[in-house]
């Protein structure tokens, strides 16, 4: 699979656990479209972070023999985009409630 399509992977999981989170911390939630956007941003470096510590393998989402998908190379990058954005949306969510304290 090509950068785009892992790129856009990370960011709709991103995405998804933003709002994920948000849905479950509903102390820390910062609207659908707050936690969209922490979560895209969370879901991009989640995703980077994940593959620079499993190894650059995992970012490749197709096999050399036959371009067969490789099922688990995406669901790394759900998982990571996932996770990513949910923790991004706490940070910021966290963040504002500070801020708005002081």
């Amino acid at each position: 699979m090509d950068n785009l399509a892992t790129l856009l992977i990370q960011l709709i999981s991103g995405a998804a656990g933003g709002n994920l989170g948000g849905a479950l911390f509903k102390t820390l939630n910062l609207g659908t479209l707050g936690n969209s956007l922490a979560g895209l941003v969370g879901g991009g470096v989640g995703s980077q972070i994940l593959n620079s510590l499993i190894g650059p393998g995992a970012s490749m989402a197709a096999t050399a023999v036959g371009g067969d998908v490789d099922v688990g190379a995406i669901l790394t990058q759900v998982v990571g985009g996932g996770v990513g954005g949910g923790v991004m949306m706490m940070l910021v969510g966290v963040l504002k409630q500070w801020f708005h304290r002081h």
